[in-house]
C-alpha cells in the first residue's frame, strides 16, 4: 500500500515535471490537481495499462519495445480526456511529456521497490 502511495505522489511529480520542461503540456491548478491527475494515471498504469500490454504483445516484440511509449502516451491522453485541468496542446507535447514522465517513473518506481 506505501508502494501505490509512493507512486502517486510519484506520478503527481512526473507530471509537474512535464509542465515544468514541455511547452504545450499544461496543468492549470494546484497541488490538489496534481494529485488528481497522478491518482488517475497510477490507476490506469495498475488496472488498464496490463491488458493493453497484453493484447499489444506482438507490437511490443516487433518494435523491441518502442510501442511501449505509445501505450504511456495513450495512458496521459487518458488523463487529459478525463480532467479539464490537464491540457496537451499537440502531439509533441504528448510524445515529450510521455517520455518525460516514463524516465520519472522508473526513477520512483525503483525507488519504491526500495521501500516495499
Amino acid at each position: 500500500m506505501i508502494g501505490f502511495i509512493v507512486r502517486i505522489i510519484g506520478n503527481s511529480v512526473a507530471l509537474y515535471a512535464a509542465y515544468y520542461f514541455v511547452p504545450g503540456f499544461i496543468v492549470a491548478g494546484g497541488i490538489k490537481e496534481y494529485l488528481l491527475a497522478g491518482i488517475l494515471f497510477g490507476l490506469l498504469n495498475k488496472i488498464v495499462k496490463p491488458p493493453i500490454k497484453l493484447l499489444t504483445m506482438p507490437l511490443i516484440i516487433l518494435t523491441l519495445g518502442l510501442f511501449l511509449v505509445v501505450i504511456n502516451a495513450l495512458m496521459l491522453w487518458l488523463v487529459d480526456y478525463a480532467f479539464d485541468f490537464v491540457i496537451i496542446e499537440s502531439i509533441t507535447a504528448l510524445v515529450w511529456a510521455t517520455i518525460i514522465t516514463a524516465f520519472v517513473n522508473a526513477i520512483i518506481g525503483a525507488f519504491s521497490k526500495i521501500i516495499d
